[in-house]
C-alpha cells in the first residue's frame, strides 16, 4: 500500500514537471538536491515528507500537496461544429526526436528552436538528463539548450523513460564514437506491430558496432578497426535507420557513402543539422547521401528544424472532415504534393500562396486555404511509399477523408502490421470500414457521423484520425487516455480549440 502511495505521488510529480516543461534536473536544481533523487521520486521509489511535496508543489507552481491521483488525460468532444480562420503548423516532432539524438555528437552547446513540446520529446529529455546531459528550455521556453557533459553516465539511463520511445535506438549512432560498450533498453513507442531493428545493426556494423539483444536491453560492444570500406546499402529505406547511419557515419573520420536512403523531411533537417555542425553532406533530398565526417565535433550550434508535414496533414485532414474553411500556415509543401495532388483529384478546393522559406533556411513554406468540397473517391488505391511518394504517416488520414467522399476508396497500408485495423474504430463513430486483411481497408462515404465513447487507439495517427471523427459527428463523445496524441502534437486540443473546436481535457478523480 505505501508502495503504491509512493508510485502515484511520482507519477504526480511527473506530470506537474512535464506541463511546466522542466527536466529532472531543473527540477533538482530548484529544490536544491540531485537529478536521481527526483528520479526515484518520480518511479515512486523514494519515501518523501509533505514538507517535500509542499517544495516540489511550490517550485513547480503545482497543487501537488492535494494528493488526489489524477490518471490518464481524456478529451470530451462537441461535435458538429465548424473551424475557421488559421493556424500555425508547429516544428517537426520526427526532426525534434532525430535532432535530440544528433545532440550527442557535439561536445559544445546545441540550441534548438521551437522545439516540440510533446511527450516523445520529453522521454528524450529524461533520458539524456539520466546519463549526464543537461538541457533545459529557454526564451520562455521556446527555445532548447543542450550542454553534454566530458562523460556520459550510461549506468544511470532512466529505462522507464527510454522503453517509452522508438526514439532511443538513434543514441547507437552517436553513441558508438564515445564508448567502447554500453547498453541500451529495447525501443518503445505506438503499437504498429513487430519492428526489428535488424536494418540498423546491418547499417552499424559497417562502423564496429555489434548488437545483441537480451534481457530487455540491447548490449553493443564497438570494434574501432573496423571501418566502412564501400557504400554502405541499407536493406530498408527507413527514416531512423537513414538516420542512424548518418550519425555513425558524422563522426567517422573519412567519406561514407550510404545508399538506398530516405530522403524524407526529417533525414533532411538532420542533414542541414549536421551541416551546421561542420559535416559536409553530398546528396540531401536523394537516396544516396555521402557524408565527409569530422572525428571531432565541438561547436555552438544553433539551429531551427521545419515545419512537420503530418501535423499540417492532420490540421489540413480537420478542416475537411468538419467541411470547414481554413487556413493552415507554414506548411512544408514540398512534402505534402503527392497528398495534394490525390486531393486534389477527390474534389479539394483549395488554394495556396506563393512559397517562402523556412527558418532553417532551406526547407520551403506554403500557406494553404481548405474550402468545404464535395469530394469523389478516388479511382486508384491510397497507399504509401518513401518519400516523395504519398508519406506513411499520412495515410491514416485519408480514412476519415474517404468516410466524407462518395463512392468507395481502398487504403492498402503495407508498411505497419496493425495500424489498418485501428483505423476500422472509426465504425464507432459511424464510419463504414471493411477490414480485408491485416494491411488493407475499404471506405465507403458519405459518413453520417455519431458521437461515441471509446478508448484512445494505441497508435498516433489512428487516434488523431478518431479524434478529427468526434469533431465531425454531432453531440458529445469521449476519447479516452490519450497519452498517444500527446506524443506527438503539443497543446493539440487547445489549439483546436483556438480555430473553432469544443473540446474539453479531464481526468479522471
Amino acid at each position: 500500500m505505501a508502495d503504491d502511495y509512493l508510485v502515484r505521488i511520482g507519477k504526480l510529480i511527473r506530470d506537474a514537471r512535464q506541463h511546466r516543461g522542466w527536466t529532472q534536473s531543473q527540477l533538482a536544481e530548484a529544490l536544491g538536491t540531485s537529478q536521481s533523487a527526483v528520479n526515484r521520486i518520480e518511479r515512486g521509489n523514494q519515501n518523501i515528507s509533505l514538507e517535500m511535496i509542499a517544495r516540489i508543489g511550490e517550485a513547480l507552481d503545482s497543487e501537488i500537496v492535494s494528493l488526489g491521483y489524477a490518471g490518464p488525460m481524456h478529451l470530451r468532444v462537441v461535435g458538429g461544429r465548424r473551424l475557421s480562420g488559421a493556424i500555425d503548423v508547429k516544428t517537426s516532432k520526427n526532426a525534434c526526436v532525430a535532432l535530440l539524438c544528433a545532440s550527442l555528437l557535439n561536445k559544445g552547446r546545441t540550441v534548438l528552436r521551437r522545439v516540440a513540446r510533446i511527450e516523445e520529446v520529453y522521454r528524450l529529455l529524461e533520458v539524456l538528463g539520466s546519463i549526464g546531459v543537461r538541457t533545459r528550455w529557454i526564451n520562455d521556453g521556446v527555445d532548447l539548450e543542450i550542454v553534454p557533459p566530458a562523460d556520459l553516465d550510461m549506468a544511470a539511463i532512466d529505462a522507464d523513460a527510454a522503453v517509452r520511445t522508438r526514439s532511443i535506438i538513434m543514441f547507437f549512432g552517436p553513441l558508438l564514437h564515445r564508448m567502447d560498450h554500453f547498453k541500451l533498453p529495447y525501443a518503445g513507442g505506438c503499437d504498429l506491430g513487430t519492428r526489428t531493428i535488424e536494418p540498423h545493426m546491418i547499417a552499424l556494423r559497417r562502423f564496429g558496432l555489434d548488437i545483441a539483444a537480451t534481457e530487455g536491453q540491447y548490449h553493443a560492444v564497438v570494434d574501432r578497426s573496423v571501418r566502412p570500406d564501400r557504400p554502405i546499402v541499407l536493406t530498408e529505406r527507413g527514416d531512423t535507420v537513414t538516420e542512424n547511419a548518418l550519425l555513425a557515419a558524422a563522426r567517422h573520420d573519412g567519406v561514407t557513402t550510404i545508399r538506398n536512403a530516405s530522403s524524407n523531411y526529417m533525414v533532411q533537417d538532420l542533414c542541414f543539422f549536421l551541416e551546421a555542425l561542420g559535416v559536409k553532406v553530398e546528396g540531401i533530398g536523394t537516396t544516396t547521401l555521402t557524408v565527409h565526417g569530422v572525428p571531432t565535433i565541438d561547436v555552438d550550434v544553433d539551429y531551427s528544424p521545419s515545419e512537420d508535414p503530418v501535423e499540417a496533414m492532420s490540421l489540413l485532414a480537420a478542416a475537411v472532415v468538419t467541411e470547414s474553411e481554413l487556413t493552415v500556415r507554414r506548411v512544408p509543401i514540398e512534402f505534402l504534393e503527392i497528398e495534394l495532388a490525390v486531393l486534389e483529384e477527390m474534389g479539394l478546393d483549395h488554394d495556396r500562396t506563393p512559397e517562402y522559406v523556412a527558418d532553417n533556411g532551406r526547407t520551403r513554406l506554403v500557406d494553404l486555404t481548405v474550402r468545404p468540397s464535395k469530394l469523389e473517391a478516388p479511382i486508384d488505391k491510397i497507399h504509401p511509399m518513401p518519400f516523395p511518394g504519398l508519406n506513411i504517416d499520412n495515410v491514416p488520414f485519408f480514412a476519415a477523408i474517404a468516410a466524407v467522399a462518395q463512392g468507395k476508396t481502398l487504403i492498402h497500408d503495407w508498411v505497419y502490421d496493425n495500424r489498418a485495423i485501428y483505423l476500422t474504430d472509426l465504425n464507432r463513430l459511424g464510419g463504414r470500414l471493411q477490414l480485408l486483411d491485416p494491411h488493407r481497408v475499404l471506405v465507403e462515404g458519405p459518413t453520417r457521423w455519431r458521437a461515441a465513447e471509446m478508448m484512445c487507439p494505441p497508435a498516433l495517427r489512428p487516434a488523431v484520425v478518431v479524434l478529427l471523427a468526434m469533431m465531425a459527428a454531432e453531440g458529445t463523445s469521449v476519447l479516452r487516455n490519450v497519452y498517444v496524441i500527446n506524443r506527438g502534437y503539443e497543446d493539440l486540443a487547445e489549439r483546436l480549440n483556438s480555430i473553432g473546436a469544443q473540446i474539453e481535457i479531464f481526468r479522471d478523480i
